[in-house]
């Protein structure tokens, strides 16, 4: 079909072009806020008299929240629409970083996570849903999604990459101090506002009543879930954001500490986790913008994502043998393996995108995508208890070896899925969906 076939909205055309581009300045500006407050944001709690434990307390707040909301809010974006959802992300955000800014107690940074929760929860996978809507309206259910989801997916790490450095430096140059960052995370969530408004057009929907949103949310939400546990691919892939969650919890969570160690002080550790951490986003930017170039050398998503998932766990492997080095060599060691692993990763989960989405209607897609979400943040939870403890216990090396193992034995996954069917018909069913896997 032709790219001039209209797309998702019912006052004009949208190209597939046209969607892409709104897509690309959607997704950088929906994680530019989050760059912007990342790296003060634990520094401007312990400034204002909060101590480690309670900013524990703060960030489990945050992640109970979001993750409490995950399924309710994917539910309300495919009842509602992407544009309302995302729009009402953005405003929570808004409110989040201004709370934060003049925050001075333990309590008030407990509603700023909530508020942040929301925030994130809200956000996750309308753009996304909507970009597929609009490419499949335009295109067709068979469009070849990974050029659009890669270049996305690196354009939400070059956010990312570029506002944790400004959002490091701009409390030396700003007036403010350490909320400079959190002002400017506001303002950059205002400017997310305005632009979905415009920028996302969707078909009319019938205006709901009260009711019928408390009736629809919760049936939308079980028959994604349904759809999730019970269709054979679709449960495997899931799983496998479960196990990206385990890998990226014990990176994320124990290299600060290995680089500190290296460094000699938490300030200068700090410091070159910044650096790192950056460079982690912009490899994992990198990784999928190449993804379409990966599975066309690849010959097929499939290998591509075993490829990938196989090139992470090696990185995780070459991170835990790096704890025998010491001085430079550890941190280069440390660093290069950790922007590996985002790279490689990459990689894989816009192959998994793909299939993902070519498994699920448009009526369940953002429910879909809010499932996966939450998987995520379980695989992060265990993987932050679990090998946080192992650490604990038996050192950093230990836990890493112990996630480069999950990650590589989950590789198979990929392997002989069945097939996705024939995609959406009229944008709202599937033409054949999977079999159940037998008990």
């Amino acid at each position: 079909m032709s790219a001039g076939r209209p797309a998702a909205s019912g006052r004009g055309a949208l190209s597939a072009g046209a969607a892409l581009r709104r897509y690309l300045l959607v997704s950088f500006l929906t994680w530019f806020p989050t760059g912007l407050m990342l790296a003060s944001m634990v520094l401007l709690m312990t400034s204002r008299g909060l101590d480690l434990a309670q900013v524990g307390v703060v960030t489990a707040v945050f992640s109970v929240a979001a993750a409490v909301l995950e399924l309710p809010t994917g539910g309300l974006a495919d009842v509602l629409g992407r544009r309302v959802v995302l729009a009402a992300s953005a405003l929570f955000s808004v409110v989040a970083m201004s709370l934060m800014a003049v925050a001075g107690s333990f309590w008030a940074f407990v509603v700023v996570a909530v508020f942040k929760g929301v925030a994130r929860a809200l956000s996750s996978g309308p753009a996304e849903a909507w970009y597929v809507d609009t490419l499949h309206a335009a295109e067709g259910p068979e469009a070849d999604l990974k050029p659009g989801l890669g270049r996305g997916e690196a354009m939400g790490s070059a956010a990312l990459c570029v506002a944790t450095l400004i959002g490091g430096f701009l409390p030396l140059l700003a007036p403010g101090g350490l909320a400079a960052s959190m002002v400017a995370s506001a303002g950059a969530a205002a400017v997310l506002f305005v632009v979905v408004l415009f920028a996302m057009p969707e078909p009319p929907r019938p205006r709901p009543s009260l009711r019928s949103v408390l009736r629809d949310v919760p049936v939308t939400v079980g028959s994604g879930l349904e759809l999730a546990f019970t269709r054979a691919g679709l449960r495997r892939l899931v799983f496998m954001a479960c196990v990206l969650g385990v890998g990226l919890s014990a990176v994320e969570m124990l290299t600060p500490g290995r680089l500190a160690a290296l460094t000699g002080t938490v300030e200068s550790g700090g410091s070159v986790y910044a650096l790192v951490a950056a460079a982690g986003f912009g490899a994992s930017g990198l990784g999928a913008w190449l993804a379409p170039r990966a599975a066309r050398l690849m010959r097929g998503p499939v290998a591509a994502a075993v490829a990938g998932t196989v090139a992470g766990a090696v990185a995780l492997a070459f991170l835990a043998a790096s704890v025998a080095l010491s001085g430079t060599a550890g941190i280069v060691a440390a660093g290069g393996a950790y922007v590996v692993m985002f790279a490689a990763v990459s990689v894989a989960e816009i192959m998994r995108a793909e299939m993902l989405h070519q498994r699920v209607a448009s009526s369940r897609r953002a429910t879909l995508m809010s499932v996966d979400s939450l998987q995520l943040q379980l695989g992060g939870l265990a993987g932050s208890l679990g090998l946080g403890l192992l650490a604990e216990r038996a050192g950093t090396a230990a836990a890493w070896w112990v996630a480069a193992g999950v990650l590589l034995l989950s590789a198979p996954l990929y392997l002989r899925l069945p097939p996705a069917g024939a995609g959406p018909r009229a944008g709202h069913e599937l033409v054949r969906e999977e079999e159940p896997e037998p008990a």
